[in-house]
């Protein structure tokens, strides 16, 4: 099989539906917060996070949010635009969650992380299953195939 044909293929049926437009939805809109609030979300997050250059880091990640974000909504290279997102998860456990844990403990870490947990299980769903029937990877995979 091709390495094209992988990162397209969906299932025929409309369960990641639902899945994909939460992650989406939610990465889009927090890619634009970033840009909105800056000092809240954006760059005065990193900075407090102790990231070099938190002004591009900020700019970087937002854009992936929103990039990301669209293409998972539409299911356009769904498996694909995961990556990154799961990329950022990665790294806001490494960084906010893992220093609450040894801070605070482990039911205050598992309070802070419910929301990047639930986004990380249905980034790695969406990997595994791909975009389903409503997408533009199953209309592609259609057109292709034939």
């Amino acid at each position: 099989m091709k390495f094209w044909n992988i990162l397209i293929i969906a299932t025929s049926d409309n369960r990641t539906l639902i899945p994909r437009l939460i992650v989406g939805l939610v990465f889009l809109s927090e890619g634009i917060q970033k840009f909105l609030f800056p000092e809240l979300v954006g760059t005065g997050r990193f900075e407090k996070i102790g990231f070099s250059n938190p002004e591009f880091l900020a700019a970087f990640v937002a854009t992936f949010e929103i990039v990301c974000g669209v293409l998972v909504i539409i299911g356009l290279l769904t498996r694909l635009a995961s990556i990154p997102l799961l990329i950022i998860m990665a790294t806001a456990l490494v960084t906010t969650k893992i220093p609450i844990l040894m801070n605070k403990g482990f039911w205050s870490m598992a309070h802070e992380y419910r929301t990047d947990f639930a986004m990380t299980m249905l980034l790695i769903y969406l990997i595994i299953y791909g975009a389903g029937k409503f997408s533009f990877d199953y209309t592609i995979q259609k057109s292709y195939n034939r």
